[in-house]
């Protein structure tokens, strides 16, 4: 079981990061900044003890799909991006392929 809380991990801190990297200003303020290389660090090292466990393949799907997912909500409603019929179903699609690749895949 611990090598989901590290994927969850992976992913929050990933999501962090780049929410970090949309806060620096492109690198003009200080503490997201640093906040930024701290968060994606810590995601490489969780998302490291996930695929331990996990395939690679279906990790790093289920990490980079539902941290896109995460992102596209944060940006929608945090910092006011417009939401569109296209970005939602583009969305779907996405976590619709994370899922697609879970099921298809070995499993362990």
């Amino acid at each position: 079981m611990n090598h989901w809380l590290f994927l969850i991990c992976a992913i929050l801190f990933e999501v962090s990061g780049t929410t970090c990297m949309k806060l620096s200003s492109g690198f003009t303020r200080m503490a997201p900044s640093i906040l930024m290389f701290f968060f994606y660090g810590m995601s490489f090292v969780a998302l490291t003890f996930a695929i331990k466990k996990f395939d690679v393949s279906m990790a790093y799907a289920v990490w980079s799909g539902l941290g896109t997912a995460l992102i596209a909500a944060i940006g929608i409603f945090y910092f006011k991006e417009p939401l569109t019929a296209l970005k939602v179903l583009c969305t779907l699609l996405i976590i619709a392929g994370v899922v697609g690749l879970n099921y298809g895949g070995s499993g362990h």
